[in-house]
């Protein structure tokens, strides 16, 4: 029985977390790249799609059937539908800035700035204010809050345990030097707090299912509805950062780890 396409926004996303964790590696790129990239379905090709989930189009068509929908076309109409009016334009932004000044420092500067405000914009659409007000209580309750994130999430992860040491919130940065990972300083009444994206950093996760099988509180900075951060029980904050050609800037990372950051510090003092 063929499954029948999703009508909504959420009956979408709920339809991508229930297929992705079986996808064969192909087409889970397509649901990777799907979940960071909704806004991009409106205004896109599928060859487009294609390419920036590394695949041929004739996977991400078979992707698109798998979420129960013909092909691409109505996949697209859906996101159409719901943005009607104000579905975002900046990949035709991008293109054009690209064109006008071919990749100059100046030009580099302004799609830059342009994903950034992109990416912050998204963030006030993605974050659920309960679920950051539950972020918030849990790790100002934290005995020790104790931080992970590597590569690329490592910025985040050193800002936020410079904050909390600025503002004498207990805290310990896990880097992972010399292959340490820590784990038996992670103590009943302490707070893990995971910054990964995808491709999600193995050591992360690691750390996050042992602290959820010990049954430790997890806070988590991630990227989609689809990231393994979410299966181990972790209050899970959502960022989507726009990227342009390969690089991905922490513009709404970095402002996400802010607020935390100051709200845990202004609630442990209050």
């Amino acid at each position: 029985m063929e499954e029948k396409a999703p009508a909504t926004i959420k009956e979408f996303e709920e339809r991508l977390i229930e297929v992705s964790e079986d996808l064969p590696k192909r087409l889970r790129q397509c649901a990777d790249y799907v979940a960071a990239s909704k806004d991009r379905i409106a205004v896109s090709t599928v060859a487009e799609m294609a390419e920036g989930a590394r695949v041929q189009p004739s996977a991400f068509m078979r992707f698109c059937r798998i979420l129960g929908f013909s092909g691409f076309s109505e996949m697209q109409r859906l996101f159409r539908d719901s943005y009607a009016g104000g579905w975002p334009d900046y990949s035709t932004r991008l293109k054009h800035l690209r064109e006008k000044a071919e990749g100059s420092p100046s030009a580099l500067l302004a799609e830059f700035v342009d994903v950034g405000r992109t990416s912050l914009e998204n963030l006030l659409k993605t974050i659920d204010p309960k679920v950051l007000d539950d972020a918030v209580e849990a790790l100002a309750k934290a005995e020790m809050i104790h931080i992970i994130g590597l590569r690329r999430s490592f910025p985040v992860a050193s800002y936020i345990a410079y904050a909390f040491e600025k503002m004498n919130v207990p805290a310990m940065l896990h880097s992972g030097v010399g292959g340490l990972d820590n784990h038996n300083a992670i103590r009943p009444g302490d707070v893990l707090l995971a910054v990964t994206f995808s491709p999600y950093s193995a050591e992360t996760v690691g750390m996050v299912e042992a602290a959820g099988a010990r049954g430790l509180s997890v806070v988590a900075l991630t990227d989609t509805i689809v990231s393994p951060l979410r299966k181990f029980g972790a209050i899970t904050l959502s960022v989507s950062e726009v990227d342009f050609g390969a690089f991905r800037s922490l513009s709404a990372t970095l402002c996400l780890a802010i607020v935390l950051s100051v709200a845990v510090g202004t609630k442990r003092s209050g």
